[in-house]
């Protein structure tokens, strides 16, 4: 049960970016690819079989958060303490 809570879940914004770039690209090459061989066989079938498959590959490679889309990750400020009286007063001082 451990592992699993130490499974990284997360992608910084440049990973993001990445990811939906490289899914962009493999669903336009396999759907002109599917587009072509369905085209020459003349079986839309196939070409609707490529372009899933496409999809599939696709999703592998981008939705799950491999480490090459975690190399850049934001560096946040540490928290505030919260004290609620703190913000009441910052909220009188504006009326």
């Amino acid at each position: 049960m451990e592992f699993i809570k130490n499974i990284p879940l997360h992608m910084d914004f440049e990973g993001q970016h990445k990811a939906e770039r490289m899914s962009r690209i493999i669903i336009t090459l396999f759907g002109i690819v599917g587009l072509i061989w369905g085209y020459i066989i003349q079986q839309f079938s196939q070409t609707v079989y490529i372009l899933a498959a496409g999809f599939l590959l696709a999703s592998i490679l981008t939705i799950v958060p491999w480490p090459l889309y975690r190399r850049k990750p934001l560096n946040w400020q540490p928290a505030r303490n919260g004290d609620s009286s703190n913000v009441k007063s910052n909220i009188r001082k504006k009326k």
